[in-house]
């Protein structure tokens, strides 16, 4: 398994690198690329360096490198994940605009039928943000909203962060044990 994985700049890059932490542990290669406004992000929000990041990745990318193999539907990967998801980053994607790695990355993805998993972290949304989400799931993207359950009775926000990247992985069937499935009540 090869998942493209972008971290863009919105709040929650906890996602990303949570996400990244459980494929290496999982034997899933990843292909990383951090967008110039997450690596600020990451810092405030972790303190962390996107250098940290790329030492979970597989392969790592710089955000304007269109040379990148990513960027050619040739490469052969198994889909894509990008999250967090910017509103920025959602309104490109759903508009055809490959200005970065990150959306033609994308582009590729959904052009070659493969999966395209997109985390939005945004609130509250407006018309034009869920219009492009509406985009997206027409032309075959997943949204997957990081809006964790809590089912599960989470005592810390990392099981709350380990839901989100459980229906993640989910998504591209990857098993996991990063929280307790729903089973119905008793």
């Amino acid at each position: 398994m090869r998942l493209v994985v972008a971290i863009t700049g919105s709040s929650g890059v906890v996602y990303g690198a949570r996400l990244l932490e459980e494929c290496k542990k999982l034997g899933v290669k990843t292909e990383l690329v951090v967008s110039k406004a997450a690596e600020k992000l990451l810092e405030l929000e972790l303190g962390k360096k996107s250098e940290d990041l790329k030492k979970l990745a597989t392969r790592s990318y710089a955000p304007d490198d269109m040379t990148a193999p990513i960027a050619s539907g040739s490469y052969k990967t198994d889909g894509m994940v990008i999250a967090p998801c910017s509103m920025k980053t959602v309104g490109a994607i759903a508009n055809g605009i490959s200005d970065n790695l990150i959306t033609r990355a994308a582009d590729v993805t959904l052009k070659q039928k493969r999966r395209l998993v997109v985390v939005p972290r945004e609130t509250p949304l407006n018309l034009i943000h869920l219009e492009n989400m509406a985009k997206l799931t027409r032309a075959g993207a997943v949204v997957l909203p990081a809006m964790p359950a809590f089912y599960q009775g989470p005592k810390e926000i990392s099981d709350l962060v380990d839901f989100v990247v459980g229906r993640i992985l989910e998504m591209f069937d990857i098993e996991h044990k990063l929280y307790k499935r729903w089973s119905g009540v008793k």
